[in-house]
């Protein structure tokens, strides 16, 4: 089953990288009690991801943050320590995006927002969505038809829902 608006987040424990290395996250723990943006790509590097999806959240971040998100998170079927390179190299993490990694795809999963194309060697990968999340609850859900398009799911276009 698809998570819906309306629906509580799955229990989930993701991965980040931290100072000493790689640190679990309680993903209920994070957001309980708080207002947060989570989004989700199909691959770290992968060429929408990279130049379309995470750069959205990057021009978005500080307006989200004065309509009252306390976090923007994106998560990745990726390890922690290629989240923490691509953060790095995109700028995410210096403008205040959370990269978590979901290396498993059992959070993703979980959703139900999974998918495979062996194609092009994405294997039990995340579909391309973001999301407002308040106190573990889906306010508002945004998903892409297509893996490769980042229309619905940009940062713009979840500040315009807000």
């Amino acid at each position: 089953m698809t998570i819906s608006t309306g629906d509580r987040l799955p229990d989930a424990t993701l991965v980040h990288m931290g100072a000493d290395g790689p640190e679990q996250v309680n993903l209920g723990e994070r957001i309980k009690g708080r207002k947060v943006v989570i989004f989700a790509v199909p691959g770290a590097f992968t060429p929408t991801c990279h130049s379309a999806h995470v750069p959205s959240f990057i021009r978005a971040h500080d307006e989200l943050r004065a309509k009252g998100v306390d976090e923007v998170i994106c998560v990745s079927v990726n390890d922690p320590f290629v989240m923490g390179a691509w953060g790095a190299a995109t700028g995410a993490t210096a403008a205040g995006i959370t990269m978590l990694g979901d290396p498993d795809a059992s959070f993703t999963t979980a959703l139900g927002l999974d998918f495979t194309a062996p194609p092009v060697g994405l294997i039990d990968r995340s579909q391309r969505y973001s999301m407002l999340v308040e106190d573990g609850e889906v306010r508002i859900l945004n998903v892409e038809d297509n893996p490769g398009a980042c229309d619905v799911s940009a940062g713009e276009a979840l500040l315009d829902a807000l």
